[in-house]
């Protein structure tokens, strides 16, 4: 790829708004020095300023840096303003039938009763996508892997990827289409917001009657997903993991044993491993962070 293309590619995702930085020419590394390397002059003149600090929409110092070589081009996620979604690919032997990123993804947007959102996205050097999508404002919102489902990672403060029209050996990335990136979904925001912090002790004494109504919950959930008829399976799991997601953020059950219990009931009902976890960890998450506070009866 020619420094031209590339320096273009750096400039069009300025224009956007995008704050961008080099990796190094055909990968996706920064190709900016580290800390044990920084000689504390030029931008670190007051100290090491790292990639996503030095990341920038200044076509001047952007046509400057790529002079020097044909810099691969990152999108630092964070200071743009942007939350990505990382819909990967199943990787290694035996992965043939798992499904992708993209998948899973589909199918949590239909559990919400919504289309997969049109927004900008980007085929990825190894065919997966990034679907961009604005942050959302008074909340700063970090990296996950995993946390909304299987090969489903997201990129946001403290993380970046690989603009449009960069390249590696791997294959290139392509924009897919030049819509605007639309919000980030509520569902979604609901799984990246991290939980309100607060004393790790429950809300509530956690006393021997509700451990035994936490149990016997557990015993009838994990009968209820047990016994799911087909159409119905992962719906119920959603359903009994959101039950319960409340006793876990209350300090009666341990999320381990809800995850181990719901699993093999899942998989049990005929779900396979990669959907259950996928389920379990939506549901456990959104009901956690809505459960941190233990209503009492009036």
């Amino acid at each position: 790829m020619s420094s031209e293309t590339l320096l273009r590619a750096a400039l069009e995702a300025a224009e956007r708004g995008w704050h961008v930085f080099p990796l190094r020419p055909g990968t996706k590394r920064p190709a900016l020095h580290g800390e044990n390397t920084c000689t504390g002059t030029g931008p670190c003149a007051n100290g090491h300023r790292k990639w996503e600090q030095r990341a920038t929409t200044d076509a001047s110092r952007i046509r400057a840096a790529w002079s020097a070589a044909p810099f691969n081009v990152g999108i630092a996620t964070g200071p743009s303003g942007l939350v990505v979604v990382d819909l990967d690919r199943p990787k290694g032997k035996g992965s043939g039938d798992a499904p992708c990123g993209a998948a899973t993804f589909a199918a949590l947007c239909e559990r919400a009763g919504q289309a997969v959102p049109d927004t900008y996205r980007v085929r990825t050097a190894s065919g997966g996508e990034h679907l961009y999508f604005t942050a959302p404002t008074g909340a700063r919102l970090t990296n996950t892997a995993g946390t909304v489902g299987e090969l489903v990672d997201t990129r946001a403060w403290g993380g970046y990827v690989v603009a449009a029209g960069s390249t590696t050996p791997t294959g290139p990335y392509e924009a897919l289409c030049a819509a605007e990136t639309a919000a980030v979904p509520p569902w979604l925001q609901t799984i990246l917001r991290p939980a309100p912090k607060g004393s790790q002790a429950p809300s509530a004494p956690v006393t021997a009657q509700s451990r035994r109504y936490a149990d016997v919950a557990l015993t009838a959930e994990t009968r209820n997903v047990t016994s799911a008829a087909v159409g119905e399976r992962e719906a119920r799991l959603f359903r009994a993991a959101r039950a319960l997601g409340r006793f876990v953020a209350w300090g009666d059950l341990p999320r381990t044993a809800v995850e181990t219990a719901l699993q093999e009931a899942g998989e049990a009902a005929g779900l396979t491993a990669a959907e259950c976890r996928s389920t379990l960890r939506s549901a456990l998450n959104w009901s956690i962070a809505h459960n941190q506070v233990r209503r009492t009866a009036a």
